[in-house]
Parts: C-alpha cells; structure tokens; sequence
C-alpha cells in the first residue's frame, strides 16, 4: 500500500495541463508589464505635472508687483524667476553628455527614480524659500528633466519590447516589436502633466485674484496687436497676499515610491550584466552613432519645433489671446483644455501608425499652419468673455496638432 500512495504522490497529476499552465503564467506576465507602464507612466505625469504647476503657480504670482515686493524685498531675490528659469532651461543643452552614462551606470528604473526624486527635491526646496535653496535646485531640476524623459522612454520601450515576447512565446523565431507601441506612455505623460498642473490654479490661487476688469485695466490691444511680446498687467493681481503657495512635497515624494514598490527591472540580472560589459566611450558616443541614420537628422528641426510649439501655446497664446481676452482667472482651463485635447487625441492618433509615418507629420503641420495663420490675421478684444468658445476650440485643435508631431516622432 505504501508504494502506490508515494507514486501518486511524486507521480505526475492526470489534471495538470502544460498548455494552460503555461499560458497562465505568459498571462501574469504581460499583466506585470502593464502593471509597470501604468506605474512608471503615473508616477512622470504627476511628478512632472506637480512641478509644472508649482512654477506656473510662482510665475503668475511674480507678475504681480506688491506681492514680490512683500514676498522677496527682505529675501533679495526680487529677480528669482529668472535666475530660476535660467537654470532650468541651459542645463538640459548638455543632457547628451551625461543621460546615457547616467541609464548605464544606475540602470534604467533607478535613473527614473533618481530622476523622479530630483523632482520631489525641487518641489520641497519651496519650502525653504532662500537663494541657495531655489538657484541650485532649479539646475538640478534642468539637470534631471532629460535623464527622466530618456530613463521612462527606454522602461517603457523595454516593456513593449517584453509584452510583445510574452504574446508571442509559442512562435521559434519572434519577431522584433511592431513600430510605434511605446508612443501611448510617452506621449500622454507631458500631455496630462499640462492638465495635472492647473490643480493648483483651480483650488488655490484664483481665489485670490482681482477680476479680469482689474487685471487687464488699461490694456488696448490683444494678439499680434500688442506691439509687446506680452502685454503688461497692473501693478497689483491679488486682492490679498496668499497665506502659502507650496505644491504638495508629500505627493510628490509618493511618485519616489511609487516608481520603487510598483515598478519592475527593465532588464534582468544577465542583460544588465550584459549592457554593464559596454565601454564608456561607446555609452558616450551612442547618441551620436543614432545621427548617422540621415532620416533622424531630417527629424531634429521637427524635434526643435514641438518644444518652442509647446511653448508658444504655454506662454503667447494663452497670455496674448486667452488671458487678455478671457482674464488670469481663464488661465488653467485653456491650458487644460490643450492638455486633454493632446492626450486625446495621443491616443487616436495611433490609428494613423497604419499609413506611411509621413501623414501624421504632414497632418500635424498643417493644422498649426493654418492656426498660425488665424492668430496672425485675427485678434479678440480685450475684456470680452463672448470669444471663449473660439479660444477654447483653438486651444484644443493646437492640441490635438502637437498630439499628431509627438505621435509621429516617437514613431
């Protein structure tokens, strides 16, 4: 009796199917990847969408005479914006040099937790607002903005890259990933950190702004009519000094752990030790080896035009159109109306990966063409709430261009 218990035991299970088992398991794998794009993916919008809003918030603030001039006399930093700003913006033209050393050397998922905590470290020094607090974070900022882009980039290329094998486990000879499904992530992160960034405006601070007769008293003029690149607020926004304007540290700390507890390695403990094999001189001149493909260096102009588009809408539009015909209060609905109108249509753009890579380059540019071109020959009137629906529409549709050009690249 003892022999046939110990077989049935050791013994193979009659009801043990290897099929299934198996894909049970490739299942719970490409739910893992999902699980780590989502993670990383939240973890960059929020993180970049706190830190947006903070120096959104800070620079509305600063237009405002009387508030620097009780919040910074005593500080001596009445020029902080700019020195801020300044630092952030020059710091990246190196990134380059440094970001792939830095993915080598820390790997992909702790460059972008290195990243994300170099980001909670500028929101927190707002805390302690003093010169050798904000000056040196804001070049740590400027220093980690590319790093994070390039680390979350490579995680989520990585994972489609992982998905696409674990779909196709049963095929001997897989096939490389199809063009183009890392483009979601990647395009929706910077587009919802616009909409992530108007909190602030909507809960706090247009609580305590004067209303648009007061803001834009004086001003004649809005558009290309100005004959300003922007035109000039009265002396006093608010009708009181805000009591505080920090983002929330503590979120932005949680997207630290987030990225730590829920997202996964990139590559396992053999690829690591295989990428660590690489040389430094061949990290270092992997980005320029890319350049030598004539079609990547026919996309830097294009490259260079979605960062100064994205910038135009942020800065000229929004304040030589929207604000100066809606008021500062209207401020964070045209910016989250650019921003969900991007992601959206992020989002549908991917039906255009089916036509040749052209048409969504070619589509993108010419809806900002002929935008350009309504801005350049029309321009509302100051004061006149009527025109919202209009500026609100081109708003979405200059949205749903920059969707077409960053869909179109990552492609």
């Amino acid at each position: 009796g003892v022999t046939p218990q110990l077989d049935d035991f050791v013994g193979a299970n009659p009801e043990y199917n290897e099929e299934e088992e198996e894909q049970k398991y490739f299942r719970r794998k490409r739910l893992g990847v999902v699980k780590n794009v989502v993670a990383s993916s939240l973890a960059v919008t929020f993180i970049y969408g706190v830190c947006l809003g903070l120096l959104e918030m800070q620079l509305i603030l600063h237009y405002d005479e009387t508030y620097r001039e009780v919040k910074y006399s005593t500080l001596q930093l009445g020029d902080i914006d700019h020195k801020v700003l300044l630092g952030i913006i020059l710091t990246p033209t190196t990134a380059l040099l440094y970001a792939p050393l830095l993915i080598r050397f820390f790997g992909t998922k702790w460059a972008l937790f290195l990243s994300v905590g170099i980001h909670a470290l500028f929101v927190s020094s707002n805390y302690w607002e003093r010169y050798y607090t904000l000056v040196p974070s804001a070049v740590a900022l400027g220093v980690a903005t590319v790093p994070l882009w390039a680390a979350v980039g490579n995680y989520i290329t990585r994972m489609a890259q992982k998905y696409h094998e674990y779909l196709h486990y049963q095929e001997e000879e897989r096939r490389g990933p199809p063009g183009g499904p890392e483009c979601p992530p990647l395009v929706l992160s910077p587009q919802l950190s616009f909409a992530c960034a108007q909190m602030p405006l909507f809960f706090f601070l247009n609580n305590y702004l004067y209303h648009l007769n007061h803001t834009l008293h004086g001003v004649k003029h809005c558009g290309e009519h100005t004959g300003e690149p922007y035109f000039v607020f009265v002396k006093c926004l608010h009708q009181r000094v805000p009591e505080g304007q920090k983002a929330s540290a503590v979120g932005s700390w949680g997207g630290m752990e987030q990225v730590l507890v829920f997202c996964g390695s990139a590559y396992s403990p053999t690829e690591e030790l295989d990428l660590r094999s690489w040389g430094w001189g061949t990290i270092f001149q992997m980005p320029f080896k890319h350049l030598r493909d004539f079609r990547l260096r026919l996309l830097l102009p294009l490259c260079s035009y979605t960062g100064l588009e994205g910038l135009f809408v942020c800065t000229a539009f929004t304040l030589n159109y929207g604000v100066c015909a809606l008021g500062l209060e209207k401020l964070g609905y045209l910016l989250l109306a650019y921003g969900l109108s991007a992601s959206a249509c992020s989002c549908l753009a991917l039906s255009t990966l089916r036509f040749q890579r052209e048409v969504p380059v070619l589509a993108g540019a010419a809806l900002h063409a002929a935008l350009l071109l309504t801005l350049f020959f029309w321009a509302p009137q100051p004061r006149d709430l009527l025109q919202a629906p209009l500026l609100y529409s081109i708003a979405t549709l200059w949205g749903a261009g920059s969707a077409l050009n960053r869909t179109s690249i990552s492609s």
